[in-house]
């Protein structure tokens, strides 16, 4: 009894290692962060915050310089008129780009259901609406095409649609002959062709009914890519493509899907062209892949797929119509208007770069 009395007196060796240790409860270390730090965590995070910033300093700055002019109701629609095809593009090319592939074949695809669409309506007698059907058809064939060589035989994607931009291209000389079909023509045999070429007055606007397809077809895109679960695929596989497949996604499926998709809204573009340019021209449009491209890349979609907006394209197309409207108000050359946009595409890239290195 005396000895349990004695030990419960005395501290054992155990406890007496432990009052020596150390009583400090672990802390997250926080690290101060400077203003530029800040606001690199937070281009991350809001990717689609440089292109607004870009576009609201160039508004501003082209303002100035041109005055009342580049704020008439007539110059802003002019802009949206201008980009609403590449814009169109643009929407294809992101979803293409937030997989970490890229569609060097989206213009020659365009062009293709272009005259695809006009010959079968004009030359074959094939009624409109069927003519365009086809050339949606086309369209997702194309697109599909292109994503069963990514997918099945393993080609890189710049390789594979840089082939298939030739092939396109080719069957778009072929079949057309190098001839375009006149507005003329079209109004007498194929009005509904041009639909979207036609606009309505706002004031002193004109808003054409190409400029009102471009924005749904991004708002359809945006609501995909955000709230559903194929959407999320897509983000998915563009971030990193095994560990998709590890989760359970069916990336060779979700990848032609989004190539299919991405030639469909190309065809989409097809018919809104048509209306754009008045005819059927098999030459149009022949630098529409780098500038859907560059739209994308200023839209703030890292080139490395899995992040970005599909709005943001919308908003980098903008700014492209902005720079080349504003430099053209002040009396700047074209060749200084594309000198300036080389510029703009390359500052874009470093600064997704740059907003990069916060997950690195």
């Amino acid at each position: 009894m005396g000895e349990t009395a004695r030990t419960s007196g005395k501290k054992q060796e155990f406890e007496q290692t432990l009052d020596a240790s150390d009583k400090s409860v672990a802390q997250f270390d926080h690290k101060n962060r400077n203003f530029i730090d800040a606001t690199q965590h937070f281009l991350h995070g809001n990717p689609t915050m440089v292109p607004v910033i870009v576009l609201l300093i160039s508004i501003t700055v082209f303002g100035i310089l041109a005055g009342s002019k580049f704020f008439s109701p007539f110059n802003l629609s002019l802009i949206v008129q201008q980009v609403s095809i590449i814009g169109i593009l643009a929407a294809a090319q992101s979803l293409v780009i937030l997989t970490a592939g890229i569609d060097l074949s989206v213009g020659a695809i365009m062009v293709l259901m272009s005259v695809i669409m006009g010959q079968l309506a004009v030359t074959l007698g094939v009624p409109a609406p069927l003519a365009i059907l086809v050339g949606f058809v086309g369209g997702i064939a194309a697109g599909m095409l292109n994503g069963f060589l990514v997918t099945r035989i393993k080609l890189p994607p710049f390789i594979v649609t840089l082939g298939t931009w030739n092939i396109f291209f080719a069957l778009n000389l072929w079949l057309s002959g190098a001839q375009s079909i006149r507005s003329q023509t079209l109004d007498e045999v194929a009005p509904l062709l041009k639909f979207f070429g036609e606009s309505i007055a706002i004031g002193g606007a004109r808003i054409t009914y190409g400029s009102v397809l471009m924005v749904a077809i991004f708002g359809v895109l945006w609501y995909i890519l955000n709230h559903t679960s194929w959407g999320r695929h897509v983000y998915a596989i563009g971030d990193d493509k095994e560990a998709a497949e590890l989760s359970g996604i069916r990336t060779n499926r979700t990848l032609i899907m989004v190539y299919g998709l991405a030639g469909l809204v190309c065809a989409i573009g097809a018919w809104a062209s048509i209306g754009r340019v008045g005819s059927v021209s098999p030459q149009s449009f022949q630098e529409a892949n780098l500038q859907s491209i560059t739209a994308v890349v200023i839209g703030g979609i890292s080139l490395f797929g899995g992040r970005g907006s599909i709005i943001g394209p919308l908003i980098g197309a903008l700014i492209v119509g902005v720079f080349n409207s504003g430099l053209r108000l002040v009396g700047v050359d074209v060749l200084w208007q594309v000198f300036a946009i080389g510029w703009l595409t390359i500052i874009a890239v470093a600064i997704d770069q740059w907003i990069r290195k916060v997950s690195a």
